[in-house]
């Protein structure tokens, strides 16, 4: 199973699939840089999928390594490292529910 997806690759499905997956935010992001091809900061997304099998049995297993290879994919597309002292990459994190 996949539990992060970058922001400009969502899962494939519709509209209404995606926001039940991605959350709203997050969907309505994809939606932009995908569907409309506007100019959207790169991003990932934790899925929802996620935070309901870690309320049901835990941290799901291989959402560590996702997660740290979506942040790299980050770092080397903007240019800039997590936690470098002299020129950080600064991220924004943000809660998305399906409605």
């Amino acid at each position: 199973m996949t539990w992060v997806f970058a922001c400009d690759a969502p899962p494939p499905g519709s509209p209404e699939e995606r926001v039940l997956l991605l959350g709203g935010k997050a969907a309505n992001l994809a939606t932009m840089a995908v569907d409309l091809g506007l100019p959207v900061p790169p991003a990932f997304t934790i899925s929802t999928e996620a935070c309901r099998t870690y309320l049901a049995s835990g941290w799901p297993d291989g959402l560590d390594a996702e997660v740290r290879a979506a942040m790299a994919a980050l770092e080397a597309r903007v240019g800039r490292r997590f936690g470098h002292l002299a020129d950080p990459l600064l991220v924004s994190v943000r809660s998305g529910a399906p409605r």
